[in-house]
């Protein structure tokens, strides 16, 4: 295994504020298949898009969760995804990171390929040295199974990485794996639920997530 240094990241919630694209898409998903959702859609973003619209769809009595997730991925990829925006201060957070020698990922549960468009949109895909996301077919949809994955591929020690991210799903994913997990307090996720899911730190601001993800690799 490779020893150099390096840090997985999140995409929703931790890099980028989604949230406007994702409910676009969610509500476009739920009028395809006949419903008539409200204006703003209650949306716990940071699961899996099968969870979110099996969660969705579960209020109208309805099952028909792949069709929901063809439909969501046709409005998405047309546009929603544009929505999306950088965090604050996440630029600069990238910039010190790739300064100080340590190799970038990206890793979400988002399509790899609307992840990417997505950084390049925000021109930010140049800090990464690997752009990982699910892929068709679902091997890659949770976190534990995607940040194996990230670590088989690109031949990284997760002992000498950390992951991350602001939900649960990040934190319980990076135990799974046996790395350390950082999470961040500006996403969709609170400070208990990482707290409960075992994060071995919390940042509250992207300005300081270059300084303490150093500081956990450090020791």
């Amino acid at each position: 295994m490779d020893l150099v240094r390096s840090v997985l990241l999140d995409l929703d919630g931790t890099l980028v504020d989604s949230r406007p694209g994702i409910v676009a898409s969610c509500a476009a998903a739920l009028r395809a298949l006949g419903h008539h959702p409200r204006e703003v859609l209650d949306i716990a973003i940071g699961p899996p898009l099968e969870d979110i619209l099996r969660t969705l769809l579960q209020t109208y009595g309805d099952d028909r969760v792949d069709e929901a997730v063809v439909a969501y991925r046709r409005h998405y990829g047309e546009g929603g995804l544009l929505g999306s925006e950088a965090y604050p201060g996440i630029r600069s957070a990238l910039q010190a990171l790739q300064g100080a020698g340590l190799r970038i990922y990206l890793a979400t549960s988002k399509r790899e390929v609307f992840a990417r468009r997505i950084l390049e949109n925000l021109k930010l895909a140049t800090y990464f040295d690997g752009i990982h996301g699910s892929v068709p077919g679902g091997t890659l949809d949770h976190k534990p199974e995607l940040l194996a994955y990230v670590l088989s591929e690109r031949d990284v020690s997760a002992l000498h990485s950390l992951m991350v991210g602001d939900r649960r799903h990040d934190i319980v994913g990076a135990r799974t794996v046996g790395m350390r997990s950082l999470g961040v307090l500006w996403g969709y996720g609170s400070r208990d639920e990482l707290e409960t899911a075992g994060a071995d730190e919390l940042v509250e601001r992207p300005a300081d997530l270059a300084r303490v993800a150093l500081s956990m690799l450090s020791g």
